[in-house]
């Protein structure tokens, strides 16, 4: 049963559904019900920038004060000295040791959301350290240069944890990309978006329903590094801004308020084989994007916006708010010596998939009590593998929601892989899918397909990244052997 039939089932009508569900006194999260709140007054905040740290740090999870909203220090997570984590920046070819302490009062763990590592040290939501204790983070960087992610995983936790601040980026480098001499140093900037729902002290709150256990949670407060109503002084020049969609559930389509183009350079995984020159950009929870933003056709003292532009495609409970996330300040003139390249980086296409393997994806309105967002008619079970494939193997796995009105964001571990096709809905390949991934969105009504080689032995699960469906249990496990 699809949603809107399921709410006309309990007595909603077309007027209800239209208005955004607000009605719902059960407490409906829809995107018209907890509208971001950064329309009116000046961004006054400096944007926080994230300590940048290298792959031997350790690194600790615990509760913390931080002050989100100005004036208010509040208990939050994170796993450093505030909300968030570090940036770590390796090269490629070393080699991971990482301390790793929870000192939270329950269990956590860290998945490299991204990386592909040792199936023991990829964060499998069995694998938790509890309170009090450590755990020995130790693998190779045998990948491209990317932009990669650090989180919780742990089942039926991994969403709370995530909102309430335990999040980091994880930047791999490279010869062939520093080649690129692409802008660096304080002109590469990491955006970490992420949209919060706020007591009236600045605490977090983290309580969905079961409504919006089936939409997603989202709230009102769009934060960025942690920063609310971020500004950022710029130079008329060329910026590299890495960009992480860190919501549980929120999906932006990324613009600039002047209507401005600017270039994708780098998807998940990597960087692209060349720049794509975009008006906008949409990014789903847990995917990456790699930007540039030419700042030099403004004079000093003018400012443009990222903002949120409205969508349409996606269900019900998206889209239909305009919104800025983050001001850009033209603070000082400055001549840039940076050419944008014709081409970056190749990417190989796999091919020669041995076997393709169908996974539908639906929600079942009549698990009320848990488990509504299934893969292949099944919620997630530990205990169980669901797939099993060889190791070596090539094969494309096709995510089906064609029969779905909500977007999943569809995340593999343990792999990196291709964007093949996108049949119905949006119908097409987008320029951030032209390099490597690790999520891709399947909105309501498509087919989508993705090729991968397995070449990490050992237990993995793939998901949706809409945190709350797969803690609902929107997640399998697979074992390649």
């Amino acid at each position: 049963m699809k949603r809107n039939e399921f709410l006309k089932s309990l007595g909603f009508g077309t007027i209800a559904l239209v208005a955004g569900e607000g009605l719902l006194s059960c407490g409906m999260n829809m995107d018209a019900a907890v509208a971001p709140n950064v329309t009116d007054g000046e961004f006054i905040n400096a944007l926080e920038i994230p300590e940048t740290i290298n792959g031997t740090t350790p690194l600790v999870a615990q509760s913390i004060q931080d002050e989100l909203l100005t004036g208010k220090k509040v208990m939050v997570q994170g796993y450093h000295n505030g909300i968030l984590g570090p940036t770590f920046r390796v090269q490629k070819g070393s080699n991971i040791n990482i301390a790793f302490q929870n000192k939270m009062s329950e269990h956590s763990n860290v998945h490299w959301h991204g990386l592909v590592v040792p199936a023991e040290m990829d964060g499998h939501p069995e694998q938790m350290v509890m309170p009090n204790e450590s755990f020995n983070i130790q693998f190779p960087i045998n990948q491209q240069a990317g932009t990669s992610w650090y989180h919780p995983h742990i089942h039926k936790t991994t969403a709370k944890q995530v909102a309430q601040g335990l999040a980091g980026l994880f930047i791999v480098e490279s010869p062939e990309e520093k080649a690129l001499n692409l802008p660096s140093g304080s002109y590469e900037i990491p955006l970490i978006i992420q949209d919060k729902r706020l007591t009236t002290d600045g605490s977090i709150k983290y309580n969905p329903t079961m409504m919006e256990v089936m939409s997603g949670y989202m709230g009102e407060t769009i934060l960025v590094n942690g920063t609310y109503k971020p500004f950022l002084n710029v130079a008329t020049r060329f910026y590299r801004f890495r960009v992480l969609n860190g919501s549980s559930a929120r999906i932006y389509n990324l613009a600039l308020s002047n209507g401005a183009d600017f270039y994708v350079i780098g998807s998940d995984g990597g960087i692209l084989p060349q720049p794509e020159k975009v008006k906008n950009l949409m990014v789903s929870s847990g995917e990456r994007a790699d930007i540039l933003i030419d700042f030099s056709t403004l004079k000093v003292g003018e400012q443009v916006y990222l903002i949120n532009e409205t969508f349409s495609t996606m269900g019900t409970s998206q889209g239909t708010q305009s919104y800025k996330i983050i001001d850009f300040i033209v603070k000082n003139q400055e001549s840039d010596t940076f050419k944008m390249p014709s081409s970056l980086i190749p990417v190989p296409k796999i091919a020669g998939s041995s076997k393709t393997r169908k996974f539908t994806i639906t929600m079942d309105m009549m698990a009320m009590s848990g488990g509504m967002h299934k893969i292949n008619g099944k919620v997630y079970d530990s205990n169980r593998v669901d797939e099993t494939v060889s190791f070596g193997a090539t094969e494309t796995w096709e995510f089906d929601n064609s029969t779905g009105d909500e977007a999943h964001p569809m995340h593999i571990h343990g792999v990196q892989f291709q964007v093949v096709s996108r049949i119905g809905g949006r119908n097409t390949i987008f320029p951030q899918e032209k390099g490597w991934k690790d999520t891709v969105l399947v909105a309501p009504s498509e087919k989508v397909q993705v090729i991968m080689k397995f070449e990490q032995k050992g237990k993995f699960v793939f998901h949706c990244h809409n945190l709350e469906h797969g803690d609902d249990g929107m997640m399998l496990n697979f074992e390649v052997k």
